[in-house]
């Protein structure tokens, strides 16, 4: 077989050879990535781990084609991936192979997962790769933020909006004007969650300025179905009806750490860590120790477990104390 793919409806993912001579198995694989898996993200990822795996398959003598497949080659895969791959990322691309494979065995494409007896690499992490700014270096990032133009007023408060609500981007990102409203005297927000959910906290009074500040300044106010966060013409030029991408927003926040002169690793989950963390720390010299719990709860995390992964409170080492180190 040979290493390309088709195409089989516009929107779709690629379909691998592997999966193409079967109908079902086509069918089944089209229907994984676009009835099943709704998140474009997941969507993504997933589809570049099955498409991986079917070229690795393309080049295997003794599999022609999908019932050909067993334990052992899926386990061999797997030792592959971790010569070039990071641990959590061979987990997931076992995750994506595993699921598939479970969706075509319901569909009765094949009789049983040849993935699912293989276990994936031993990786646990108490701590995400993603380091935090300190408070002094947020307050410096927000302060260097002159309001001159929408576009600064903009910026300013997406960053503080993830900073003091430890909203995730993409849910920043998809915030209408209406989404800032005010409810038993306070003003919250409306955050648009993965799988459609939403969330709203309530705005920190720093934050409630900066959003007033933007919306009023910006003219949003007056429609209340417009994008809160659009593109803008230009750098510095008026806003756009466009939604900002991921991207936009990672460029931009790297150049505002930048002009900054914030020396810290900076992208778009790093005010997420940056909000838990802080608020962790802050309460606990307060005595008062803001709980795993409830930070889980402001964060709209499943489990509180990955809400330790973005709180660095209890992981860092003080200057202080390794200026104790005297040689």
């Amino acid at each position: 077989m040979g290493k390309s793919v088709v195409t089989v409806m516009p929107g779709a993912p690629a379909l691998p050879r592997l999966f193409a001579p079967d109908r079902d198995a086509a069918r089944r694989f089209i229907e994984f990535f676009t009835a099943n898996i709704r998140n474009p993200h997941t969507r993504r990822a997933y589809a570049r781990a099955a498409a991986d795996f079917a070229l690795w398959c393309d080049e295997r003598d003794d599999i022609d084609e999908l019932r050909d497949i067993e334990p052992v080659h899926v386990a061999a895969y797997v030792e592959t991936l971790l010569q070039r791959l990071a641990p959590a990322s061979v987990k997931q691309h076992l995750a994506a192979i595993k699921m598939l494979f479970d969706w075509l065995v319901v569909g009765q494409v094949i009789a049983a997962n040849p993935a699912s007896p293989v276990r994936g690499p031993k990786f646990s992490a108490r701590k995400g790769k993603t380091t935090p700014l300190s408070a002094a270096e947020a307050r410096k990032l927000l302060d260097s933020i002159a309001p001159t133009s929408h576009v600064a007023l903009r910026d300013r408060a997406l960053i503080a909006l993830m900073i003091f609500t430890f909203a995730r981007i993409g849910a920043a990102l998809k915030m209408k004007v209406e989404d800032v409203f005010v409810k038993e005297g306070y003003r919250w927000v409306r955050l648009h969650e993965k799988g459609g959910k939403r969330h709203e906290m309530p705005c920190n009074r720093k934050l409630d300025a900066y959003l007033q500040a933007y919306i009023q300044g910006a003219g949003l106010a007056g429609n209340p179905k417009a994008l809160l966060f659009p593109t803008a013409v230009q750098r510095n030029g008026p806003l756009s009806k466009r939604p900002m991408s991921q991207a936009d927003a990672y460029k931009m926040v790297r150049r505002r750490a930048t002009k900054a002169g914030i020396v810290t690793k900076v992208g778009n989950h790093t005010f997420r860590a940056t909000g838990i963390t802080e608020f962790r720390r802050k309460r606990g010299e307060e005595g008062i120790r803001g709980s795993l719990e409830l930070a889980q709860q402001m964060a709209n995390h499943a489990s509180p477990r990955t809400t330790a992964l973005y709180d660095h409170s209890d992981a860092e080492v003080s200057i202080e104390e390794v200026e104790r180190i005297v040689i």
